[in-house]
């Protein structure tokens, strides 16, 4: 999996991409079909923003979060991101191919 980590108005310090490496490390486990994630980091005022997107097998992921702390909007985009990889393995999931095996004669 490639790991793209820019920022928008904020410098892209090693700790904030290790922390957001460490983090998107827990989609894979879910989901290994996820090709290239591609997160930016953005600070307007008082909110900071976390984006991804991340290209999976036949689709792509759009996820954000806005907190105002950095690290915590990194662990909210996380966390919505892992629902979303993990609803669409789960429609990715052929359910009936195992109805096919019992109608056979």
């Amino acid at each position: 999996m490639q790991l793209n980590v820019s920022g928008h108005h904020i410098e892209v310090t090693t700790s904030l991409r290790d922390y957001v490496e460490s983090k998107i490390e827990k989609i894979e486990r879910h989901f290994d079909l996820v090709s290239d994630v591609s997160c930016i980091l953005t600070v307007e005022k008082l909110r900071h923003k976390a984006e991804a997107t991340a290209k999976v097998n036949g689709g792509t992921i759009y996820v954000d979060n806005t907190e105002e702390d950095m690290y915590a909007a990194i662990d909210g985009l996380v966390d919505k991101l892992d629902r979303r990889v993990r609803k669409y393995k789960e429609k990715s999931v052929d359910h009936h191919a195992r109805d096919s095996v019992k109608r056979q004669y």
